[in-house]
């Protein structure tokens, strides 16, 4: 078939089933790599890299401070994504913010090579949030921004993505050292380009 014509493909409309496999795989895959990014003391783009940076700085933990961090945006969500959308959304940052915190007690990471946590840290979040995206869903914060704006085809969600973590990763090189902020812009640009590359408005047919 060629893409011509699959372009003119109608929607398939998800099943429960299949969003609910998909906030569960989507939100257990981006925990890994955030957990990979935490051992290795790294830091991400978004409300995840805002999270990580203040639990570097009061070891409250990322979990609750990613929860609370999201919290403030979910009435940007209702007013311009719906009901649907903030729903399964405050679904998958609830559950990256739990199994950020059971992670390390399911794998016992001995040692962890930075480059490979950054390399693979960033892929498998990037992987996480494009099942996530997929689904109506998200990770809260600036992701709902940043699909509100690749809704409205202003600008697609992974390339504003990088330009919002780009300037949250110069704040943390008033936390990190400097060699592991530049392998955490490594990390940000592995995220954004699996989202820049794959996640493109008629690419996917599917919609929840």
């Amino acid at each position: 078939m060629s893409a011509e014509n699959s372009d003119k493909l109608p929607e398939q409309k998800h099943r429960l089933y299949e969003d609910v496999l998909a906030l569960l795989m989507g939100t257990l895959v981006a925990a890994l790599g955030v957990t990979l990014y935490t051992e290795a003391t790294l830091a991400t783009g978004g409300v995840a890299g805002i999270s990580m940076l203040l639990n570097y700085v009061t070891g409250y933990g990322f979990g609750p401070i990613f929860f609370a961090v999201n919290l403030p945006f979910y009435a940007l969500a209702i007013l311009r994504m719906g009901w649907p959308y903030t729903l399964r959304t405050f679904a998958a940052v609830a559950l990256v913010s739990l199994f950020s915190r059971l992670t390390p007690g399911w794998i016992d990471v001995a040692a962890l090579n930075p480059v490979y946590a950054a390399v693979t840290g960033g892929g498998l979040i990037g992987i996480g949030l494009l099942i996530l995206f997929r689904h109506r869903a998200g990770l809260g914060g600036l992701t709902i921004l940043a699909l509100y704006l690749q809704d409205r085809g202003i600008i697609r969600a992974g390339w504003f993505q990088l330009a919002v973590d780009v300037a949250i990763l110069v704040a943390a090189f008033f936390v990190l050292p400097l060699d592991k902020v530049a392998l955490s812009l490594v990390g940000a640009a592995v995220v954004n380009l699996i989202l820049g590359i794959n996640h493109k408005p008629g690419r996917y047919m599917g919609m929840s």
